[in-house]
């Protein structure tokens, strides 16, 4: 564990997970890296967890991404050599658990493989999205290739080609889909909790199987998505209607009306 990042879970099931490095401008060291990787295993298996906020303190910086001045220790085999950038992905990890992402000031570089695993993402008006590496002689490959869901063609690849000169802004990233919602920057924790909050009232078993039976679609064509669409209602049906019984019994859920 490291105070770098910090972790929270609620009565009302929403975890909360922190980046603490904002003198660093949130830059993901290897102790953090070990800590969000194990972190996302926590998230997984308890099932105290409904929904999963992602944020950062400071005012300047989401992430600027992988901390690439202390380094990171690899193999001595170059084929052996793994991409960090796979521990702070929670899809990466299998992780079905809505993941709200809160970004506010830069938001670049490594930092796309949060996003890019995130459910939904909204941002403060002060958020800008770039990815540096090509200034730095760097291919970028594995961070635009996790936000190219996200994003239209034509502009993960003018992100990933002007490199620090191009710098999308909130507004912007909003008009592409990129992110869902633009708030304040002294609003964006409380307004992500509360997004966290809804979805974490609901039974977590149809929340988890909605989430894993999207992401797997991207993977497959229609057919077999539809296919194993369907097998994941008969799998998670029953057991959520039998969760949205127990919650009505218990008083924890009021009866609804839709309108």
């Amino acid at each position: 564990m490291t105070d770098l990042v910090q972790y929270e879970l609620g009565g009302d099931h929403v975890a909360t997970i922190t980046l603490n490095r904002a003198d660093k401008l949130n830059a993901i060291n290897a102790e953090m890296l070990a800590e969000i990787r194990r972190l996302w295993q926590v998230v997984r298996e308890d099932d105290a967890v409904h929904a999963i906020v992602f944020r950062a303190t400071g005012e300047r910086a989401f992430t600027t991404g992988l901390d690439r001045v202390q380094g990171f220790n690899y193999p001595d085999n170059i084929w052996n050599k793994p991409d960090p950038g796979e521990s702070i992905d929670p899809k990466h990890h299998k992780v079905w658990k809505p993941v709200i992402c809160a970004v506010s000031g830069m938001c670049a570089g490594g930092a796309f493989y949060i996003v890019g695993g995130s459910d939904i993402v909204i941002a403060s008006e002060d958020a800008t999205f770039f990815d540096p590496h090509v200034d730095f002689g760097l291919v970028a490959a594995l961070e635009p290739i996790s936000m190219a869901r996200r994003m239209p063609l034509g502009e993960i690849l003018r992100v990933s080609l002007m490199g620090v000169e191009e710098r999308m802004s909130a507004q912007r990233a909003h008009q592409i889909g990129l992110v869902s919602e633009i708030v304040p920057h002294e609003e964006l924790w409380a307004r992500a909790h509360k997004i966290a909050a809804v979805i974490a009232s609901k039974p977590s078993v149809s929340t988890q199987g909605t989430v894993r039976a999207i992401w797997e679609s991207l993977d497959t064509g229609r057919t077999q998505a539809m296919a194993r669409g369907l097998h994941y209602t008969q799998l998670g049906n029953d057991l959520g209607i039998a969760q949205v019984e127990n919650m009505l019994q218990s008083g924890k859920r009021k009866t609804f009306e839709v309108r």
